[in-house]
């Protein structure tokens, strides 16, 4: 039965055993943190080998030196093995340091103190406006946020943003400069682009010459199944249209490899890459070409083998999603609690508790000992409409934790729910 249909009595009853269950929780002095899709050690130690697998003469390559300063772009070899990712040619690719996210501001503040391809510097207009596809990534939205653009909340659907509201926005309003998009198993909704919704974006006339989609293709080998769908590649998409200016897509393998030592990249038109190019000259002489000639080595310099390094990946993830799902369907489909995705690849589960109880949920599960990102991180400036949505990360705990997590995540969210219809 459904938890709003019990008479008030039972209603009361359950709130009763939920809360003295809570207080068994409470006093155990639980210490676990599922606040961000932080790889586990176990993951990380799949990579060790790049520790080992450079040698001197290694450094020596198709570039030159790589000790040595140059090749701002980044070495041959890297850019081959990494072009597959993102569908692009090699000369689309351009390697930044160990996190995307930094090439992804890099990008915005050039436009804001350099403007895109000579259009005027953002910073000199009265308003620039990015649209935000919600739930979305928290980190995203604080970018943009620094810089003070105006956020513009996209729903998201099964297939992708709202597209018919994107173009609208994008097609008639020049103030619009930019969307955030993770395009394969989104942050945190797991949401795969159609082949419409991408074929969308790439025909995309905006009102506004130097308008960017960040493509933010974070997870596009983060896979949870064994036959996954995989997306159009935007950048090729773009140029059947002749838009290939259009978009900057971004990747890294900061959950591929070692999280606080991968390699970034960003891939982009010609043009496009030779207008950022102007501003990095200037902001660096290169990027760590060593860390990149380390993942030639460790990868042989074959996509085939990142990809069959991605399959270990998915052993160690997989029984933790089935972990999240099997005790939200056990514990709160019966009760009609909630709603949540079940994503096929990605780092994160985004459950809806029922509207008003999300931050009540996180301050509960933190009391008890079980940290989780804030409610409405998901939205830009922190703000979810309808205190809902609270995003799951099951990748660190080791499977024995993260079912201790989620048997106190549910009871948080039954307690919730009953507080509210008791309080109605």
């Amino acid at each position: 039965m459904e938890l709003k249909s019990y008479a008030n009595a039972d209603l009361k009853a359950f709130y009763d055993k939920c809360k003295a269950e809570y207080a068994d929780y409470q006093s155990q002095g639980l210490k676990l943190d599922m606040s961000r899709g932080k790889p586990s050690p176990k993951q990380l130690d799949l990579s060790s080998g790049l520790f080992t697998c450079v040698s001197d003469a290694d450094m020596k390559g198709e570039g030159g030196d790589y000790r040595n300063y140059g090749i701002l772009d980044g070495i041959p070899e890297a850019k081959r093995l990494f072009a597959p990712m993102l569908g692009v040619e090699p000369d689309e690719v351009f390697l930044f340091g160990n996190a995307s996210l930094q090439a992804m501001y890099f990008a915005v503040s050039n436009a804001f103190l350099h403007g895109i391809l000579g259009s005027t510097p953002w910073c000199r207009l009265d308003k620039v406006k990015f649209l935000c596809p919600v739930p979305g990534y928290d980190r995203h939205f604080k970018i943009t946020e620094s810089f003070g653009v105006e956020m513009i909340n996209i729903p998201t659907n099964e297939d992708g943003p709202d597209m018919d509201l994107v173009e609208q926005y994008v097609q008639n309003d020049p103030a619009v400069k930019g969307i955030w998009c993770v395009p394969q198993y989104a942050n945190p909704s797991g949401v795969v682009y159609s082949d419409e919704v991408v074929t969308r974006f790439a025909k995309l006339k905006p009102a506004a010459p130097d308008f960017r989609i960040f493509w933010d293709n974070a997870y596009c080998i983060h896979h949870l199944v064994e036959n996954p769908k995989v997306i159009l590649p935007i950048l090729a998409e773009a140029k059947k249209y002749g838009n290939e200016n259009i978009v900057y897509e971004f990747a890294s393998t900061a959950k591929v490899t070692h999280a606080g030592a991968g390699v970034s990249m960003l891939a982009a038109s010609k043009e496009n890459l030779d207008d950022l190019k102007r501003a990095l000259t200037v902001f660096t002489i290169s990027f760590d070409k060593v860390n990149q000639m380390r993942h030639v080595k460790f990868f042989d310099g074959k996509f085939e083998n990142i990809t069959a390094h991605m399959e270990k990946q998915r052993e160690q993830l997989a029984p933790k999603f089935a972990c999240v799902l099997d005790t939200l369907k056990k514990e709160l489909a019966p009760l009609g609690i909630g709603q949540w995705t079940e994503p096929q690849g990605g780092y994160f589960v985004s459950f809806n508790a029922p509207a008003g109880t999300a931050k009540r949920i996180v301050q509960l599960c933190k009391e008890a000992g079980v940290v989780l990102t804030g409610a409405g991180a998901a939205f830009p400036y922190g703000k979810d409409p309808e205190d809902s949505n609270i995003r799951i990360a099951p990748s660190y705990p080791e499977v024995a934790e993260l079912q201790q997590a989620m048997d106190l995540f549910v009871l948080c969210v039954k307690l919730a729910a009953a507080e509210q219809l008791l309080n109605a």
